[in-house]
């Protein structure tokens, strides 16, 4: 199977063409229909009959029916050595009955290229909204999540996902991105980088242990069926941080169900207060600033990328109204 950088955005036939929104994330990939079908010949014992959709974003999906009316999901990423790691994790979730699509394969490398598939989990909506009532439903599933994962030993799932890298090794004070660094820095505010700055040296100056736990909690990788919650999506994006980075960094994006926000402090407040308390585990001082640290540094990292695209300041401007309150608890 051969995976192929295609140019402009939508060059190609067919239903397998350069996806929408590729060019977004600098990936311009391309499947020619051979190759995915031999893929799941070989690993899935059976042929694509109909695309029902796909995907593109840092991952290319597509949802595949079969031949034989099987409905599966085929998932390829850039290999940076996370994939197996993360597919591991999400099976243990599924095994233990929490509500992910189950991985149905190992993950194979194809080249440059890891890819797996998992069972097709459609269905649900989507719980909208910024309020604190909002925030602790989505504190109770992640805290859900995190008593889960805290019984798996896997590999951590290295490098972390680029806008919860605070802990990158690269020269400057964003992680290095090719085709976000080659653009004009100089459009970044200057509050952008300020509230960066002082988020990340908090974040490097606390002493915690890592853990296992999703770094892309956002209302968008989530589906409900009124108040249940029936499906946790994108567990491409599981991290490597400390306990309370993740709870603080998922705090700041919970509400995101489109491009990405920062709800009002007083709802991040509500959803680390109901996690400690679902927990049954009280943060320390230390763990109560990392958390608030981690709850500016991905609003921090979106707003850079608002600016360096031109794009409306969906993140950029609650994060100028609230980063001195947030950077305070933070003590930074």
């Amino acid at each position: 199977m051969c995976w192929r950088f295609q140019c402009p955005p939508g060059a190609g036939g067919g239903v397998f063409r350069t996806l929408h929104g590729a060019a977004r994330w600098g990936i311009l990939i391309r499947v020619r229909e051979d190759e995915l079908t031999s893929w799941c010949r070989r690993h899935l014992d059976g042929e694509p009959a109909e695309v029902l959709f796909r995907l593109e974003s840092i991952s290319t999906v597509f949802g595949l029916r079969l031949g034989d009316g099987r409905n599966v999901v085929v998932k390829s990423r850039p290999g940076e050595g996370r994939a197996a790691a993360c597919v591991a994790a999400q099976e243990w979730l599924a095994r233990q009955g929490f509500p992910c699509a189950r991985p149905l394969t190992p993950v194979v490398a194809v080249g440059a290229f890891d890819v797996h598939a998992e069972e097709f989990r459609p269905g649900g909506e989507m719980l909208r909204g910024d309020s604190p009532e909002v925030a602790v439903r989505y504190a109770a599933v992640f805290a859900w999540l995190m008593s889960e994962l805290a019984g798996l030993v896997v590999p951590p799932p290295l490098p972390n996902p680029r806008w919860v890298r605070w802990d990158h090794g690269d020269p400057g004070l964003w992680p290095v991105i090719p085709f976000l660094d080659e653009r004009d820095q100089s459009v970044v505010p200057d509050h952008v980088v300020e509230t960066a700055v002082r988020a990340r040296q908090r974040l490097l100056a606390a002493d915690l242990p890592c853990v296992l736990g999703h770094g892309d909690f956002e209302a968008q990788n989530l589906r409900w069926h009124g108040d249940e919650i029936w499906a946790v999506h994108d567990w491409d994006s599981l991290t490597w941080q400390p306990e309370a980075a993740l709870a603080g960094a998922a705090s700041g994006t919970f509400a995101s169900a489109g491009p990405p926000t920062l709800p009002p402090i007083e709802s991040s407040e509500a959803f680390l207060q109901a996690y400690q308390r679902i927990r049954q585990r009280p943060f320390t001082v230390e763990e109560r600033e990392v958390a608030w640290a981690a709850s500016v540094w991905p609003a921090a990292h979106n707003a850079r990328w608002e600016a360096l695209h031109g794009d409306p300041p969906v993140c950029g401007e609650p994060l100028r109204v609230q980063a001195a309150e947030r950077l305070r608890r933070a003590g930074a």
